[in-house]
C-alpha cells in the first residue's frame, strides 16, 4: 500500500502527507489508484486563504456568472442574488432540482441544456459553497476532486461510526463529501427551509476526492444546534429513523485518511499556500 500523498502546487510548492494505516485509508487508496483516467477537476478550489474582501469578490463573480449563463438558456432562477444564507439555500435547491442527483442527470432541463449551461449549473453548487465560506469566515482549506469519476463506493452506518471523527486537525486529509444534497449538519447550519428528499443526503458515497484542512476545530460545538434542527423537523427525520444527533448519519463527522508532514509554523505554510492556490498534480507513492 502507498505510504505518502504528494500534492504539487503552482510555483513549485510540494506538500507531503503520511497516509494512515487504517482500513478507511485503504479504501481511499483503492479509489486513488483507480482515478488515472479522470482529470483533476477545478484545481483552484482553495477557500479562506485571501482577505475577506478578496474572497467575497471572487465568490460573487463566480456565482453571478453561473446565474447569467443558466438564465440565458431558461430563466429558472427567479430571485436576484444577495448575500444571505436563504438566497444561497434557494440557489442550492435550484442546483439539486435541475442538475439531478448523484449520477442521475435525467431531468428534461438537463437533457436539453447546451454544454455551457450544464457546466454553469454544475458549477453553481461550487459557487454557492464558495459564498457560504465567505459568510462563515471559513478557515483555510482546499479540495481535490476528479471529474467524471463514478461514485460507486459507499460507507455503511457501522463504518461511519467507526471511522468518523469530531475533531478537525491542521494538515489532515479527509474524504470529501460527494453526494448532491446536504447532510443534517449542513441543513442545520444553513437553517434550510427547502428541506426535502432531494435536499437531504447523509454522507455515504466516497471517492478519491478529498479535502485538506489547515486549521483546528472541535465539531462537538455543533451538536446542540443540530439537535435543535432535528427536533424542529421531527416528522421529516423520523421518516429517516433519526431522532438524535448522536445517530451516525446525523453527526458532524469527518473521515481522515492522511496527515501533513511539516515541521514549520502553521501560519507560514498558510501564507505560502495563499500565493500558490492551484493544484498541478496529485501523487501517491
Amino acid at each position: 500500500m502507498p505510504q505518502h500523498l504528494l500534492i504539487h502546487l503552482s510555483q513549485g510548492l510540494e506538500l507531503q502527507f503520511k497516509i494512515r494505516t487504517t482500513p478507511l485509508a485503504e479504501l481511499w487508496v483503492e479509489r486513488m489508484q483507480a482515478r488515472g483516467s479522470y482529470p483533476l477537476d477545478h484545481p483552484d478550489r482553495f477557500y479562506g486563504f485571501g482577505s475577506q474582501l478578496e474572497e467575497r469578490i471572487r465568490a460573487e463573480i463566480m456565482i453571478q456568472q453561473c446565474i447569467t449563463t443558466i438564465n440565458q438558456h431558461a430563466p429558472i432562477i427567479e430571485r436576484d442574488f444577495d448575500w444571505s444564507q436563504d438566497s444561497l439555500n434557494y440557489l442550492h435547491n435550484i442546483f439539486e432540482r435541475y442538475h439531478g442527483l448523484l449520477d442521475q442527470q435525467t431531468s428534461e432541463y438537463w437533457r436539453t441544456a447546451p454544454v455551457q449551461t450544464r457546466q454553469a449549473l454544475a458549477e453553481l453548487n461550487l459557487a454557492v459553497h464558495r459564498c457560504e465560506t465567505v459568510l462563515q469566515g471559513t478557515q483555510p482549506r482546499f479540495v481535490c476532486t476528479w471529474f467524471g469519476m463514478p461514485k460507486i463506493k459507499k460507507l455503511n452506518p457501522i463504518q461511519l461510526a467507526q471511522y468518523g471523527e469530531m475533531q478537525i486537525q491542521f494538515g489532515t486529509v479527509y474524504l470529501n463529501y460527494c453526494e448532491i444534497g446536504k447532510t443534517v449538519e449542513d441543513l442545520a447550519h444553513d437553517n434550510d427551509k427547502y428541506i426535502g428528499e432531494e435536499a437531504f443526503r447523509p454522507f455515504g458515497h466516497y471517492s478519491a476526492d478529498f479535502h485538506v484542512s489547515l486549521f483546528n476545530h472541535n465539531l462537538n460545538v455543533k451538536l446542540p444546534s443540530i439537535q435543535q434542527y432535528i427536533d424542529q423537523h421531527q416528522d421529516f427525520f423520523l421518516a429517516h429513523r433519526i431522532t438524535s444527533v448522536y445517530n451516525a448519519i446525523a453527526q458532524p463527522l469527518r473521515f481522515p485518511v492522511a496527515d501533513l508532514e511539516y515541521t514549520g509554523y502553521p501560519q507560514e505554510l498558510i501564507q505560502e499556500i495563499a500565493c500558490q492556490q492551484r493544484v498541478l498534480k496529485v501523487d501517491i507513492q
